[in-house]
């Protein structure tokens, strides 16, 4: 067993002092790593990801009883170690700091302290410890910035790979040194570039056979010019320019600078060379919902997986023999938290598995913060759930007749697809019916309302003070009309795809649209109702005693506007779900193709072009009505999408 023994005076083994040490290793000064870290906002933002989503796993302590059975250790000096490494010092910014020094440097280091007689671990940042001499296979030391020495086994060296030696670590950092210093210097241009184009540049061309001036009256259009152009011309007021003259202005292209390019371009590189997925990190060029959740999904298996197995191999090879009864004991990150989906989907997996209730009445009250009640310790077997009987309580039925059991949830057809999800046009005419008579009722509360209060007053009402008032809640209201359509609309367009392409949706799932869904339904809620309260600005500027017969006029075209919107969401939505489905159907081609009796031009000129999947149509629109396009491009836009795989 080996520490160094310390009366809790930390200091004593010199890893306070500053890294002004000068020996030098044969590698890179691993200063230079630190200082990369703190100017280089991209490499920080892929090693903090990382180290972040290590640290708050937590790592558990186990004894291994049998092939097939383990117990948790709460008591052991190991589960004492790794929840308290130093006074004061939680597991959380222990692991952080270990995955960060190995992520930068490629190497963490640690000294083992015998303090209050319990082990502890000290975290020594790298650039204040080395290894020294030795071998190739072994230090024969390790050296600190104070001078002190260590023996190897009094400290917890977690490095990676090297061609080299077994010593040591190459921090991944010098593979991208080349990358960033090009990307400093590129931001440094940028910089300039920016500062110089705030400023009004240019030149003066004054005609050859302009008479010519005296000194004094170079002065004076000198003066009258400093006087306009300081400020960027903005405080000099309107120059004139004599005998001819021409002013043309020397400058850059904004667009040139590429400025957003070029950083996510470098943070890409860094993601690549720390193997982390780019929409993890904020990359959301190629990023649709389906490929999102997968890749998290998939987080703490390919790219955070070996950073947990490597810590824990490494805190058992190097700390656990230094404790006692250590027989059979290893530890573990708790990663099976984080692969077991949500609540809902954990609870369908278990009662399934069970074939019945697997949670007592008080269980489920203690998980909501709720008092025990009496009786509610007893599990509750519902009577349709027997042994031998219905697998499951979230069966509601018997077979079917013809052998196959039905399906739980919604009915579904032999592909899968929900049979009360109706076509496109009857979900359409469904949403465009809610809407028209959402706004018609709005419109007939705005009537009744202005109406009562003009009775009782003097002149017109405030027409657009009265529709303030129940702004909000006529958003929440439009907002749940559209998510609700919305997402059976985007089912609809999913599983035109599915159908032919997928028919057992592998890979997908209507849960992953809600997000977007909701969004989208936000966005047309905020714009149909300020089309009602422009219609409502208008007649009340422009209105006199006359203004009921116009208000009722602008609820017409509001009720217009209504249908209008139905068809541009409708047409959004399922050209998303099916965008969607696509995407998780592993198709990589989407082809235009114009729908309607009269097509807009635009999109008749279209009609057959192929793009990539993730890639822009030639009018600027992802899929028929893209809510990020233009308005004439969207408005009653019948056109589809057809999808292919690339040959």
């Amino acid at each position: 067993m080996a520490f160094v023994v310390s009366s809790g005076e930390l200091a004593t083994t010199g890893a306070r002092v500053m890294p002004t040490w000068a020996a030098a290793p044969v590698r890179a000064q691993p200063w230079e790593y630190e200082a990369i870290w703190r100017t280089q906002p991209q490499v920080r933002t892929v090693i903090g990801f990382i180290a972040r989503n290590i640290a708050q796993l937590g790592i558990h302590t186990f004894r291994r009883v049998s092939d097939t059975d383990r117990e948790r250790l709460t008591d052991h000096p190991m589960a004492q170690l790794l929840a308290e490494p130093l006074p004061r010092m939680t597991q959380y910014r222990f692991v952080e700091r270990l995955v960060s020094d190995v992520a930068l440097y490629d190497n963490a280091y640690g000294i083992k302290l015998k303090v209050g007689g319990r082990l502890r671990i000290l975290p020594v940042p790298p650039t204040l410890i080395r290894p020294y001499g030795g071998s190739w296979i072994t230090p024969e030391y390790y050296e600190t910035a104070g001078g002190r020495h260590f023996a190897p086994d009094e400290v917890v060296h977690i490095h990676g790979y090297s061609p080299t030696d077994l010593t040591i670590g190459e921090s991944p950092i010098e593979s991208l040194r080349d990358l960033i210093l090009e990307s400093s210097e590129a931001n440094s241009q940028r910089r300039a570039m920016w500062k110089g184009g705030a400023r009004l540049t240019g030149v003066l061309v004054r005609p050859a056979d302009a008479p010519e001036w005296d000194g004094k009256e170079k002065a004076r259009f000198r003066e009258m010019w400093r006087s306009f152009s300081q400020g960027g011309g903005a405080e000099g007021g309107t120059p004139i320019l004599e005998d001819g003259m021409d002013y043309k202005a020397v400058g850059f292209n904004p667009e040139q600078a590429q400025y957003i390019e070029a950083r996510k371009l470098t943070r890409e590189e860094c993601a690549a060379a720390y193997f982390i997925p780019p929409p993890l990190i904020g990359i959301l060029d190629h990023a649709t919902y389906s490929n999102i959740k997968e890749q998290h999904a998939h987080l703490y298996q390919d790219t955070l997986g070996p950073w947990t197995v490597m810590l824990q191999q490494e805190l058992v090879a190097q700390v656990l023999p230094d404790l006692p009864d250590s027989a059979d004991v290893y530890c573990e990150f708790n990663v099976d938290a984080k692969m077991r989906g949500d609540f809902e989907s954990q609870a369908a997996a278990a009662s399934t598995a069970t074939g019945g209730p697997w949670m007592t009445v008080n269980e489920t009250r203690s998980r909501n913060n709720l008092p025990a009640v009496e009786g509610g310790d007893t599990l509750i077997v519902p009577l349709n759930v027997t042994q031998g009987g219905l697998a499951s309580p979230r069966d509601t039925a018997p077979d079917g007749g013809d052998g196959v059991p039905k399906a739980r949830g919604l009915p579904r057809s032999k592909s899968g697809r929900p049979s009360t999800i109706g076509t496109f046009a009857s979900e359409r005419d469904a949403l465009e019916r809610s809407l028209v008579a959402f706004t018609e009722r709005q419109a007939d509360k705005l009537l009744v309302v202005a109406g009562a209060k003009a009775d009782g007053g003097d002149g017109p009402p405030d027409l657009l003070e009265m529709w303030a008032a129940g702004s909000d809640d006529r958003l929440a209201q439009l907002q749940a009309l559209l998510a609700q359509h919305g997402y059976r609309l985007a089912q609809v367009g999913a599983w035109e795809v599915l159908d032919v392409w997928n028919p057992d949706a592998e890979g997908w799932s209507a849960e992953v649209m809600l997000a977007w869904i909701l969004a989208a339904a936000e966005t047309h809620a905020a714009q149909h109702e300020e089309a009602g309260r422009s219609a409502v600005a208008r007649v009340q500027e422009e209105s006199g005693d006359g203004w009921r017969e116009d208000l009722q006029r602008a609820a017409a075209v509001w009720g217009s506007a209504a249908a209008a919107r139905a068809m541009t969401a409708s047409t959004e939505l399922r050209s998303f779900g099916g965008h969607d489905a696509a995407g998780a159907s592993g198709l990589t081609q989407k082809i235009w193709r114009t729908g309607g009796k009269n097509p807009r031009a635009s999109h008749k000129a279209q009609d057959g072009e192929q793009v990539g999947l993730d890639d822009v149509f030639s009018n600027g629109l992802r899929w028929p009505g893209d809510g990020e396009g233009r308005a004439k491009e969207l408005v009653n836009c019948n056109c589809t999408l057809d999808y292919a795989k690339e040959e």
